[in-house]
C-alpha cells in the first residue's frame, strides 16, 4: 500500500512538471487521512529515515499509516506482543515528529 501511495504522489509530482511516468489508479483504494502528493513522499522519506533507526517501528508506523491496522493487528501481522506494538507506535511517533520538526 505505502508503494502504491508514494508511487502515485511521485508520478503525479513529475506530470506537474510534464513528467511521462504512469499512473496508479487509486479509485479502490480508501485511504483515511487526506494529505497532498508531497506530504506523502515528506512521509516516505521519514520513514525510509526510520528504517535505519529502528525497522520494525517503522513497520508499525506503515501498517497504522498506510494501512490503517490497529495495534492488535499490526501485533498479529509481525508476530510480537500488542504491547511491543505500542512501544514502537511511540517511538516512531517521536521519532517522526522530531524527524518532520527538523526538516
Amino acid at each position: 500500500m505505502r508503494r502504491i501511495l508514494i508511487d502515485y504522489a511521485r508520478a503525479h509530482r513529475a506530470q506537474c512538471r510534464g513528467g511521462k511516468e504512469k499512473k496508479v489508479p487509486l479509485e479502490l483504494v480508501e485511504v483515511g487521512v487526506d494529505c497532498s502528493y508531497e506530504d506523502l513522499v515528506i512521509i516516505d522519506e521519514a520513514l525510509t529515515e526510520l528504517e535505519a533507526a529502528d525497522s520494525r517501528a517503522a513497520r508499525v508506523a506503515e501498517l497504522r499509516f498506510f494501512m490503517g491496522l490497529e495495534a492488535s493487528e499490526i501485533a498479529e501481522e509481525l508476530g510480537v506482543a500488542e504491547a511491543t506494538v505500542s512501544r514502537d507506535w511511540k517511538f516512531a511517533r517521536a521519532w517522526l515528529a522530531q524527524w518532520l520538526k527538523s526538516d
